[in-house]
C-alpha cells in the first residue's frame, strides 16, 4: 500500500474511525444538517414527534388497552432516533475515511527551506527562504538531497527525482527542462544532479494542497445521477406522506360509522410512514457517493469531483495510449544484433555484464535473455571484482569496469547517440552496420540499445514493446459491457496494427497528433458517446479538456493536470481501466441498494399495515401472513428492522458491490434476482425473528 493511502482502506471499521464516526453521527443531529437529506429529515421529524408523544403519555397515562401507551411510544421514538443515527453513522464513517486520507496527505507537508536564485540561471548566487514565503514566479535551485519546496517547472538542468512521497512508488523519475517531463511537485526529493525550477504556484495552492481539498468530503458535490435519485426518493416520500396524512381521518370516520374499534394512533402512523418511505437507500445514498470518491483515492486517483467518478461509470469509449498502458512500457530485451566481427555469444556476454547492476525492468530483461537464449550463467554483482557505472540523465548510459586476466574492460550500454559520443571520444568508430541495425530496430517500433567495450562497438540490443498479460481478456470484458477500446500511438500504421491485433483492441489511431486525438474524441461525442482518455503531455491537454473523463498523469505537465478532471498519482496509464471499473462499481452499488430498499418495503407492508389498522378493520387480521405476536410487536419489529438494515448495509455501501463486466440487461437481471428478491425475503425473515425475540423477552 502506498504511503499516503488511508490506513483504513484495509478495514472498514478501524476503531479510531468508528469512534470518530459515532461522535459525528450525534453532531449531525442538527436540523440544518438533517435538512440536506429530505428522506431522513422526515424520519428525524418523526423521531421528534414520537418523543413528544411519549412525554405527553408520561403526563397523561393512556389506558392499558391503548397501544399509545408511554412504553410503546418510547420504543418507537428510540428506534426512530437509532434510524437517524445509523444513517448519520454511515455517512460519517465514509467521510471519516476521506478525512483520514486528507490527514495522511497533510502530514507530508513541510515548510522546506528553498534556495532562491538571484538570477534565473545555474551558478547564480542564492538566498535561503522558507516555502511559505515563496511566491509564483520565483526561481529556485535544487540539487541532490534537496526537497523541492513548491510545484514548479524545470527551466534548466536534468535530474533524477524521488516522487514516492506523492505516488508511493520507489522508482525515481527523470525531470528535465523542456518537453513533457518538466513539471515537478512540491515535497518530492532530488536524488542526483541539479535543477533550476520556476515556482508556478503560491503557498496553499500546490498540487498537494489541491489533493487535500479534493478528498475532503465537505467539498463533494452531488452528482446528476445522485440528484435524480434524490428527487425520486423525495417524490416517493411525499406520496407516502400524503397517504399517511389521510389515513387518520379515514380511520376516525370508519370507527365513528361502525361504532366499534379504535382509531389508529399517531405513533403508529409515524412508524408506518418511516417504514414505507425508502429510508434504507435514503440513509446510505450520501455514504455511497463519498465512498465512491474514497475508493478512487485508494486506487491512487484524485477525482476533482463526484461528477467525474460518475461519468466514468457511463463511459462508452476508452482511448488508451499504447506505451505503458497496453504494452509493458518498460520494454523487454528480445534480440541481440552483433556488429561485424563479433559473435552473438560475445555480445550477449558483454550485455549481461553491463546489465548486472541495472535493476530496471529493461536491464533485468537483458540478463534474462542472455541466460535463456544463450545459456550464460547469471552472475551476481557481489562476486565480480568490478566498479559499476550507474545510469545518469546526462550520460544516458550505464555499465561496468572490470579487471580481467586479459586486461581492464570498460563495458557500456545505452542510447545509440550516447554510445556513439562515448566511443568517438575514446578514438573509436561507430560501424555503419550498427547504425543500420539501430535504424532497423527503430523502424519496427522497438528501442535499440548499443553495447560497447571501451572504444569498440559490440552490437545492438533490441528492446521490444510487450503487450501486458491479460490485456486481451480485459478488453474482451469491456467489449461485453459495450465499451469500445481505441489504442492511440505515434507508431507507424504497420506497427500499430500489429500491436492492436495482438492486444485485441477494437480500433487504433496511428501516428497520432494532438489534432487527431481531439478530432477523434469529438467524433465519438457527436455520436452520443461518453469518452475517457489518459494523457501526460502538454500536447494531450486539448484532448483531455474535451474528454468526458480525463485522467492526467501526475508525472506529466501542469497543463495536462489542469485539463484533466482526475489525476493518477501513480502515473500509470493502465489506471484508466480501473477508473472506469470504480465508476461502474459506484453506479452498481447505488442501483443495487435502491432495488433492495424499494423491494423490502413490500414485506414491511405485510407486517405493519394489518397491525396498524386491525383495530379499525378487524378483517385485516387475515393479512398477518407472518403470524406476528401482536399489533404492537408487528409495528415495533418493523421499525427495529428498518433501523438495523441500514447499519447492516454500511459495509456494502462503503466497499461497493463486487464489480463484474456484464451488460446493462444482465446487470438488471442480476440486481432483480439478488437485491430485488433478497429485498423481499430478508425483511420477512428479519421481522419475524425480531418479533420472536421481543416475545421471548416479554417486551410486547
Amino acid at each position: 500500500m502506498n504511503s499516503h493511502k488511508v490506513k483504513a482502506g484495509a478495514s472498514l471499521f478501524e476503531p479510531r474511525l468508528v469512534r470518530e464516526a459515532l461522535f459525528d453521527a450525534v453532531r449531525k443531529l442538527s436540523p440544518r444538517t438533517q435538512w440536506a437529506n429530505p428522506v431522513m429529515f422526515v424520519v428525524y421529524l418523526g423521531a421528534i414527534l414520537t418523543t413528544l408523544l411519549w412525554v405527553q403519555d408520561l403526563r397523561e397515562p393512556a389506558s392499558a388497552a391503548d397501544n399509545e401507551g408511554a412504553g410503546f411510544a418510547l420504543a418507537i421514538a428510540l428506534w426512530l432516533w437509532f434510524t437517524v443515527l445509523f444513517a448519520n453513522f454511515a455517512e460519517a464513517l465514509a467521510e471519516g475515511r476521506s478525512r483520514a486520507q486528507a490527514a495522511s496527505l497533510r502530514s507530508m507537508k513541510r515548510d522546506t527551506v528553498a534556495k532562491v536564485l538571484q538570477q534565473p540561471r545555474f551558478g547564480s548566487s542564492w538566498i535561503p527562504l522558507r516555502a511559505s514565503e515563496l511566491r509564483k514566479g520565483v526561481v529556485i535551485f535544487v540539487e541532490a538531497g534537496d526537497t523541492i519546496a513548491l510545484d514548479g517547472t524545470v527551466i534548466e538542468g536534468v535530474a533524477s527525482v524521488d516522487e514516492s512521497a506523492i505516488t508511493g512508488e520507489s522508482a525515481p523519475v527523470i525531470r528535465e527542462a523542456g518537453g513533457d517531463f518538466s513539471s515537478v511537485t512540491g515535497g518530492t526529493r532530488v536524488l542526483s544532479d541539479w535543477l533550476v525550477v520556476e515556482v508556478t504556484v503560491n503557498p496553499g495552492e500546490s498540487f498537494l494542497d489541491r489533493m487535500i481539498s479534493m478528498v475532503e468530503s465537505a467539498k463533494r458535490q452531488k452528482t446528476p445521477n445522485e440528484l435524480a435519485l434524490t428527487i425520486l426518493l423525495v417524490g416517493l416520500t411525499l406520496v407516502f406522506l400524503m397517504v399517511i396524512v389521510t389515513l387518520w381521518p379515514f380511520s376516525a370516520f370508519a370507527v365513528g360509522q361502525a361504532g366499534a374499534g379504535s382509531v389508529v394512533g399517531i405513533a403508529v402512523l409515524v412508524a408506518l410512514l418511516v417504514c414505507l418511505i425508502p429510508t434504507t437507500i435514503g440513509g446510505l445514498l450520501s455514504a455511497i457517493g463519498v465512498a465512491g470518491m474514497s475508493r478512487m483515492m485508494q486506487a491512487n486517483v484524485i477525482a476533482t469531483s463526484g461528477r467525474a467518478v460518475e461519468a466514468a461509470g457511463d463511459v462508452d469509449v476508452l482511448l488508451l495510449d499504447k506505451t505503458g498502458t497496453i504494452t509493458l512500457g518498460n520494454r523487454q530485451a528480445s534480440d541481440f544484433v552483433p556488429a561485424p566481427g563479433v559473435s552473438v555469444q560475445q555480445l550477449a556476454e558483454a550485455a549481461q555484464l553491463a546489465s548486472i547492476a541495472d535493476e530496471t525492468p529493461e536491464g533485468r530483461s537483458v540478463v534474462a535473455l542472455a541466460r535463456e537464449r544463450h545459456g550464460l550463467a547469471e552472475r551476481s554483482a557481489t562476486e565480480l571484482q568490478a566498479e559499476f557505472v550507474p545510469f545518469t540523465a546526462q550520460t544516458r548510459m550505464s555499465g561496468v569496469d572490470l579487471s580481467t586476466s586479459q586486461g581492464p574492460r570498460h563495458l557500456r550500454k545505452g542510447a545509440a547517440d550516447a554510445v556513439r559520443r562515448h566511443v568517438e571520444a575514446l578514438g573509436g568508430q561507430f560501424p555503419a552496420a550498427v547504425s543500420q541495425a539501430v535504424d532497423n530496430v527503430s523502424r519496427k517500433g522497438s528501442t535499440p540499445l548499443v553495447v560497447a567495450d571501451g572504444a569498440r562497438v559490440l552490437g545492438t540490443i533490441e528492446l521490444k514493446d510487450v503487450v501486458k498479460p491479460g490485456m486481451r481478456e480485459r478488453f474482451a470484458e469491456l467489449r461485453r459491457m459495450g465499451i469500445k477500446t481505441v489504442m492511440i500511438t505515434g507508431d507507424n500504421p504497420l506497427t500499430a496494427a500489429a500491436i492492436a491485433a495482438e492486444a485485441g483492441v477494437d480500433d487504433y489511431l496511428a501516428e497520432a497528433t494532438p489534432e487527431d486525438k481531439l478530432r477523434l474524441i469529438r467524433s465519438h461525442q457527436a455520436a452520443g458517446r461518453l469518452v475517457a482518455m489518459t494523457g501526460d503531455g502538454t500536447n494531450d491537454a486539448p484532448a483531455l479538456a474535451q474528454a468526458d473523463v480525463a485522467v492526467a498523469m501526475n508525472s506529466g505537465t501542469q497543463a495536462a493536470k489542469e485539463a484533466g478532471n482526475m489525476v493518477d498519482l501513480d502515473s500509470n496509464p493502465t489506471k484508466l481501466i480501473e477508473v472506469v471499473e470504480t465508476g461502474k462499481q459506484m453506479l452498481m452499488t447505488r442501483g443495487a441498494l435502491t432495488t433492495f430498499s424499494i423491494a423490502n418495503d413490500v414485506a414491511k407492508y405485510f407486517a405493519i399495515i394489518p397491525a396498524a389498522f386491525v383495530g379499525t378493520y378487524p378483517q385485516l387480521a387475515s393479512l398477518n401472513v407472518m403470524q406476528l405476536h401482536s399489533a404492537d410487536s408487528a409495528i415495533l419489529s418493523a421499525v427495529i428492522f428498518n433501523a438495523l438494515i441500514i447499519i447492516a448495509l454500511v459495509p456494502l455501501a462503503l466497499r461497493g458491490v463486487r464489480y463484474r463486466a456484464v451488460g446493462a440487461a444482465a446487470l438488471l437481471r442480476q440486481n432483480m434476482l439478488i437485491y430485488g428478491l433478497g429485498g423481499l425475503i430478508v425483511p420477512f425473515v428479519g421481522i419475524k425473528l425480531i418479533d420472536m425475540f421481543l416475545t421471548v423477552l416479554g417486551l410486547v
